[in-house]
């Protein structure tokens, strides 16, 4: 990379993320030091994107530092959980710094949207893939688990279902497409609000990234129902 690694992390992460009073030391030593909520459970996920498997190559770098994040709170979403923190894992081709600062601008406003700070991560170079690990807090009593659904339990999904399988169709297939059902695809949504609205309330939950069928088929099995 023709910048250190150092000068990236104080240019595009250091200060990328608002600063939050449960994290006692962040960026820049060898571990952040955080602080643990009292009484609660630390929720911990962690996903993976790679070029030319998980995004095309070429995709707009801004909607792809939003995803990364996305897909990450939404599995905390699907347990109840309240975010707090995130790492970030760059692999890198050439330190782009056009590119990187479009990322980090996604990826940023939307940690700050939910109140996620940056703490830590790492950077190398090889093929373009991201791996993002958030951790949130959610109290253990009221933490949703696949395993905890009833027979007779009532089924809800929120949103619309098949609008980022579709934009995909139609991105692979090149044909025109809404902004709106872009965004779909480029920009998920996390259901955070709606998470914790429904810890303590709701009694299982997952996140749909496989599709209806296929997610609620893991939510039965692991519950023992059908």
């Amino acid at each position: 990379m023709s910048a250190s690694e150092f000068d990236l992390i104080r240019q595009y992460f250091t200060a990328s993320t608002d600063a939050r009073a449960d994290v006692a030391l962040g960026i820049g030593d060898d571990c952040a030091l955080l602080r643990a909520a009292p009484g609660e459970a630390l929720a911990v996920s962690m996903d993976t994107l790679v070029e030319g498997r998980h995004f095309a190559v070429g995709t707009d770098p801004q909607a792809l530092g939003h995803k990364a994040l996305a897909v990450n709170l939404s599995d905390l979403a699907a347990m109840g959980a309240r975010p707090a923190w995130a790492t970030l894992a760059l692999t890198l081709p050439s330190a782009d710094e056009q590119w990187l600062g479009a990322f980090m601008a996604g990826f940023s406003a939307l940690a700050r949207q939910h109140g996620v700070q940056l703490v830590g991560g790492d950077t190398t170079r090889g093929p373009l893939s991201i791996t993002v690990q958030v951790h949130g807090f959610v109290p253990e009593d009221k933490a949703l688990r696949r395993a905890a659904g009833r027979a007779g339990d009532r089924l809800f999904v929120s949103g619309t279902l098949g609008d980022a399988a579709l934009a995909l169709q139609y991105a692979r297939a090149q044909k025109p497409l809404e902004p709106s059902l872009q965004a779909r695809l480029d920009r998920p949504t996390p259901r955070i609000e709606l998470g914790l609205l429904l810890a303590g309330r709701a009694r299982a939950a997952i996140d749909v990234s496989d599709g209806l069928v296929a997610d609620l088929g893991q939510v039965c099995t692991a519950s023992g129902v059908g």
